[in-house]
């Protein structure tokens, strides 16, 4: 029995269809490689590559300056990073604001020592599937996404800790 021209078209559409979605989710599940990007700077728009940070074990952290939890994260997250710096932890902030004057004003309120990034377009927020603010990867030094952290209070600063301290002694 010869398939028909609609039925080709529609098993062509399923095929491209569960191809797109696996890639999706393929590149953010635990134990997978995380997503490389290029991104500018937001202090000085000079572009960041994801690829340069190779051997560190790395805080991914999207945020927006509405975002409440990222006020309480901010200060958590950057005294983790002074603590952790010189072991080879960096933790890079990226910022989802479309007004790139309102994350300056952000900054401007909660200084920070770390990197961080301008997606105001929400390119790799959409490869990286942010569904929730904020939303933080932590990836181990081979580039490999070991943990997924979704919202944030100040009590998940200690797990976060140990999480990243293991990844470090490895």
């Amino acid at each position: 029995m010869k398939p028909t021209a609609k039925k080709k078209l529609l098993l062509a559409i399923a095929l491209i269809s569960s191809t797109s979605f696996s890639i999706v989710t393929h590149a953010l599940e635990v134990g997978q490689p995380a997503p490389q990007f290029v991104l500018p700077s937001l202090q000085d728009n000079k572009p960041i590559e994801l690829k340069n940070y190779a051997g560190k074990v790395l805080y991914i952290d999207f945020w927006a300056s509405w975002c409440a939890p990222c006020r309480t994260s901010f200060p958590l997250l950057d005294a983790l990073h002074k603590k952790l710096h010189a072991k080879g932890f960096e933790v890079l902030g990226v910022n989802l604001d479309e007004d790139k004057a309102k994350a300056e004003e952000f900054i401007k309120e909660l200084p920070v020592g770390f990197t961080l990034l301008n997606d105001g377009k929400g390119e790799w927020a959409d490869k990286y599937v942010i569904e929730s603010m904020p939303t933080s990867f932590i990836v181990d030094k081979h580039g490999i996404v070991k943990h997924i952290h979704n919202g944030f209070t100040s009590g998940d600063i200690v797990e976060l800790e140990k999480t990243i301290t293991a990844l470090l002694a490895e």
